[in-house]
């Protein structure tokens, strides 16, 4: 038997970006994926938001992604939304294919050295009191003091921790698939009775196609032959489609895990929630669960924290997916054909050509609107910190290089001095600095900036003095660990 202090099942970009975030934290980590690499048939989901390139660029990866994506000022809700004028240094869509999304990250983690366990996978899961055991299928038993699930929508370890995945049935289905086609087909969307469909170019000169099927279908794998019949049900031809490189088949049901944690077992990305690729942000809101659990998870296994840290994973982002899945939902029912619904869309689109509605709905959509509810106190404190330059003694920095080593950072933007955190100097970095200016906060607009700021290693504000240092060491102590904890 071996052993690790955390296992995840799953390297996908969730599972990845979790050891990643471990790894920094000096964590014995272990993946264990399935396939023998990171290949994908297929370039799959396709994009990165504002907000999981701001946790890529609190890592210092950032533009290894944005070097090989194209940028639109763009994300879809009903209607395109133009997310230009948010503030944010990443105020684009980063086009850019989930199987070089794998890459990129699957190369990072190599260079965090972090075990893999590749061409195998896990077959059963038993926890006790003290770890988790992990049965492999090639009969290897890996033994941990966690396990995170990050294995899909049909997770294996949230069944087998009997964690609940309450949700809506699928009322709709749609084929996703890359393949030749002998005929140029429609490039670009095409509505009929039934439903939207998009047709593009995908990479190496194929086709990628995303077809609305006319009747529900689920439960089986889609084959050419389906393939070929939704396109000429949507187009009236097939357009000589052949050698299809993958297809896939996905629906409109919607799931949430009743909880996010069953003692020694946790879940993130689409083993904790399901919904239909509408906007893009499965992918997305995976990297972020991986980013709120990496460093806490750590500090738990560390001993620097005690295991209740672990309860703020899913007060957190629990409540983050639920308005997703919501998004989703109602693009969803907005994508109806019949007159009704089409009055309501043609309703929704005058709401979104307005500035207020189109900024309120474009960063929740981005990601860069979430607010944790750590309290009441200055408008920052739960919020995501913003990527500001401010001036050190080392010359002008930004924010988010300061967090590339995924430790808290105090910010002391008063008088130098002032803030004294010695109990807690071995696992907080002080910064002494100066910003002159106020905040552009999305959704809020224009704040002043606080004296003070501790950043949890996850970009978000813990705490935000207003009045000195009151509060500061509640929140050192909760966010951080006991004070003189190695």
């Amino acid at each position: 038997m071996t052993e690790h202090a955390v296992v995840i099942v799953g390297g996908g970009p969730t599972g990845l970006m979790l050891a990643g975030e471990l790894a920094l934290a000096g964590v014995d980590v272990a993946i264990v994926e399935r396939r023998h690499d990171n290949s994908l048939a297929g370039s799959r989901a396709g994009g990165l938001h504002p907000r999981a390139l701001e946790v890529l660029d609190q890592r210092g990866i950032a533009e290894r992604f944005v070097s090989q994506g194209q940028k639109h000022p763009l994300v879809h809700f009903h209607v395109p939304l133009d997310i230009r004028d948010l503030p944010t240094r990443h105020n684009y869509t980063l086009a850019l294919w989930q199987n070089r999304i794998e890459r990129i990250l699957a190369e990072w983690v190599d260079e965090l050295d972090v075990t893999a366990y590749r061409g195998t996978e896990a077959i059963a899961i038993e926890q006790d009191d003290a770890g988790v055991d992990v049965l492999l299928s090639d009969d290897r038993t890996l033994r941990a003091e966690y396990l995170v699930g990050c294995d899909g929508g049909r997770s294996l370890t949230r069944k087998a921790a009997g964690i609940g995945f309450p949700g809506s049935d699928p009322t709709t289905s749609w084929l996703i698939a890359e393949a030749e086609t002998a005929n140029e087909p429609k490039w670009g969307f095409h509505e009929n009775a039934f439903g939207t469909h998009a047709i593009g170019k995908g990479e190496n000169g194929s086709t990628r196609m995303v077809l609305t099927e006319p009747e529900l279908r689920s439960g089986t794998e889609p084959t050419p032959r389906d393939l070929r019949e939704t396109l000429v049900a949507a187009y009236g031809t097939d357009f000589g489609v052949r050698r299809p490189t993958w297809i896939s088949r996905f629906t409109d049901m919607t799931r949430l895990a009743a909880v996010y944690r069953k003692e020694r077992v946790l879940i993130a990305g689409d083993a904790a929630h399901v919904h239909p690729p509408i906007g893009g942000q499965g992918l997305n809101i995976g990297l972020q669960d991986a980013v709120n659990l990496g460093w806490k998870l750590a500090q738990v296994v560390k001993r620097t924290s005690p295991e209740s840290l672990l309860d703020t994973y899913h007060s957190e982002r629990h409540p983050v997916a639920a308005r997703v899945l919501r998004h989703t939902m109602a693009a969803v029912a907005l994508r109806r054909r019949d007159d009704r619904t089409r009055a309501l869309g043609e309703h929704v689109a005058e709401l979104l050509a307005m500035d207020e509605p189109r900024r309120h709905i474009a960063a929740e959509m981005t990601g860069l609107a979430v607010r944790y509810d750590l309290g009441d106190g200055h408008p920052l404190r739960g919020r995501r910190m913003p990527d500001l330059d401010v001036a050190t003694a080392d010359g002008t920095r930004r924010v988010y290089s300061l967090l590339h080593d995924a430790r808290p950072v105090l910010l002391n933007l008063a008088e130098p001095g002032a803030i004294d955190i010695k109990r807690w100097e071995s696992r907080v970095r002080l910064v002494e600095a100066r910003y002159d200016g106020v905040l552009e906060l999305p959704v809020l607009g224009a704040v002043e900036a606080p004296p003070a700021v501790l950043v949890r290693p996850d970009g978000y504000v813990a705490w935000a003095g207003e009045r000195g240092e009151v509060g500061l060491a509640d929140a050192l102590g909760k966010w951080c660990g006991s004070p003189g904890v190695a």
